[in-house]
């Protein structure tokens, strides 16, 4: 009984994480700092700015742009989330975060990068109305199933963090304390744990799995719908307007959905963690910046829109 007292006592209970961050070299750490600052930077103006511009457009209110909207916000979180925290630890010879920080920024990016996946599905849902059935478009997507479709992936969203929370850090952390990544994502912080993490990597593959295959597989089968009713349009003007407005959706949901299969879904595959580090970056702070860049470079309402604001403003 005092063995098992004694033993219990001399283990640490792990109070703080420590990252080993994305490089050593001081010279690589400066181009580092400042590429990732401007990258963020433009990720915070371009996406607040996209929300501006569609809140404040009259012409721009419509269930795509609401859509989008949203969308953008989200990218806000799931990069402030991540990228503020990083950019502080740079130069630091001590990257900690405490243990309470690295639950809330798992909860918080894993929420968000969630609730995109979704909303990209509901945006795909959107343009399969749009082209699919233009004549009942503002009757099916009205204001009431435009909110639902938002609140239904921020939803999903909670309840994914709740659970991946709920099973990760109900495990025992008494050894190791470094984690090696840049932030506190699931599978690094596992592999710390005082304990058999098998069950937590099926929940985690099963949890990821479904989210990849249900959300797209809304997207797949609205495509499917939209690439029908795109060639039976008899005019080239026509097809190309069709092809143009889904264009940009499909690039952002290729960026994001194949970086997420191979991080969580396929993590073998990214079997070396400073792989594993490249991807995370890829889809935590890099895609956030490009979202507004391909919808805004593809979508002549919005090139609109935002001319018409500099005139005015000029």
């Amino acid at each position: 009984m005092d063995n098992n007292n004694n033993n219990n006592n001399n283990q640490t209970i792990v109070t703080e994480f420590l990252f080993v961050g994305l490089t050593g070299s001081f010279s690589q750490k400066v181009i580092l700092f400042l590429l990732f600052l401007f990258v963020y930077l433009v990720t915070l103006g371009m996406n607040l700015g996209m929300v501006a511009l569609i809140w404040t457009d009259s012409r721009l209110h419509t269930p795509m742009y609401f859509f989008l909207s949203q969308l953008s916000l989200v990218d806000v979180c799931s990069s402030s989330s991540v990228a503020p925290k990083m950019l502080c630890d740079t130069f630091l010879e001590r990257k900690v975060i405490s243990f309470m920080g690295c639950a809330v920024q798992m909860w918080f990016f894993g929420q968000f990068v969630v609730t995109g996946c979704f909303l990209l599905a509901a945006m795909a849902y959107d343009r399969y109305v749009a082209i699919c059935n233009p004549l009942l478009y503002t009757v099916i997507m009205s204001q009431r199933v435009c909110v639902q479709l938002v609140v239904g992936p921020y939803a999903i969203g909670i309840l994914n963090a709740i659970t991946q929370e709920t099973f990760t850090f109900c495990l025992p952390f008494c050894g190791p304390n470094v984690v090696n990544h840049f932030f506190c994502d699931i599978l690094p912080v596992l592999s710390l744990a005082c304990a058999d993490t098998w069950s937590n990597r099926l929940v985690l593959f099963i949890m990821a799995g479904a989210i990849v295959v249900f959300s797209g597989l809304i997207i797949t089968v609205s495509y499917v719908f939209i690439l029908l009713a795109i060639l039976k349009i008899k005019t080239a003007d026509g097809r190309q307007k069709a092809f143009s407005t889904c264009s940009s959706h499909l690039a952002a949901i290729c960026l994001l959905y194949g970086t997420l299969f191979f991080s969580y879904v396929l993590p073998d595959s990214g079997s070396s963690l400073d792989i594993n580090k490249v991807i995370s970056l890829f889809y935590s702070v890099v895609i956030p910046m490009l979202n507004p860049l391909i919808y805004s470079v593809r979508n002549k309402e919005v090139k609109n829109a935002f001319r018409s604001k500099l005139e005015r403003k000029m």
